[in-house]
């Protein structure tokens, strides 16, 4: 149990840290590496707690940053695709949900290297938002995962690293709150994801104020090729282990 309780600490640090510096991408790195150690159900309520939390502190400290017209439709829309998500993670055959997210991790971070020159958008776009949205929406509900659909959006229409990270906080507040409403209404908000939660709260605080100091500096792609290498690597290891039988938990 103790060498549980260091590495989920060890795995929220570093998760809180890539979503408080680039506003997104904490479950691409949370979900994966907690299912290397705890069960599906417990993992993703878990990184959707750890949303909350984090989306919380930052809309509090740049809410001056966030394009709150384009956040209110990215909500709306992802109303849509949360229950279609929770229906996945409830009734879905969990060795093809860890393949199909290794995969998903892999394929969007090779998109997002290779994609250097993509049409702008000068304005929102209605079809674009619920696109994103409602993908995010269905990935936020079975997996835990909003970021890669809104990364795409965010991309097109052209927005500042600081803007970026605030306007995705101001759409993950809510709609990790009601994520977690699902959650508590399928029987999957126990004590264990409660518990967890409590004991990633130290490590992520000093996570939430490092982020923010790196975004303020963020300069060029040259981060974000390492992060996107970084999870490439991930969504492989998830999927060996998987493959291997050890995807759930290792011993």
């Amino acid at each position: 149990m103790l060498i549980i309780i260091i590495y989920l600490v060890l795995i929220s640090f570093l998760a809180t840290l890539v979503r408080s510096t680039f506003g997104f991408g904490e479950s691409l790195i949370a979900v994966p590496l907690f299912l290397l150690f705890i069960p599906l159900h417990v993992a993703v309520p878990l990184s959707v707690l750890m949303s909350i939390f984090v989306a919380a502190v930052v809309v509090v400290q740049d809410h001056r940053s966030i394009h709150f017209q384009s956040a209110k439709w990215l909500i709306l829309y992802a109303l849509l695709g949360i229950p279609v998500g929770l229906l996945v993670l409830s009734y879905g055959n969990e060795y093809w949900v860890k393949i199909g997210l290794g995969a998903l991790i892999i394929s969007y971070s090779i998109f997002t290297l290779r994609a250097k020159h993509s049409v702008k958008l000068e304005h929102d776009s209605p079809f674009w938002l619920f696109i994103c949205r409602f993908l995010s929406g269905v990935l936020g509900g079975a997996y835990g995962i909003n970021g890669p659909p809104l990364v795409v959006y965010g991309n097109k229409r052209g927005w500042s690293a600081q803007h970026f990270r605030a306007t995705l906080q101001a759409y993950f507040l809510p709609a990790s709150f009601i994520g977690v409403v699902g959650y508590g209404v399928q029987g999957l908000l126990g004590w264990t994801v409660i518990q967890y939660f409590f004991i990633c709260i130290p490590a992520m605080l000093p996570a939430i104020s490092l982020g923010r100091y790196l975004n303020r500096r963020l300069q060029g792609n040259t981060f974000y090729k390492y992060v996107y290498a970084g999870l490439i690597a991930i969504g492989a290891m998830l999927i060996i282990f998987t493959l291997a039988g050890q995807g759930g938990k290792l011993h």
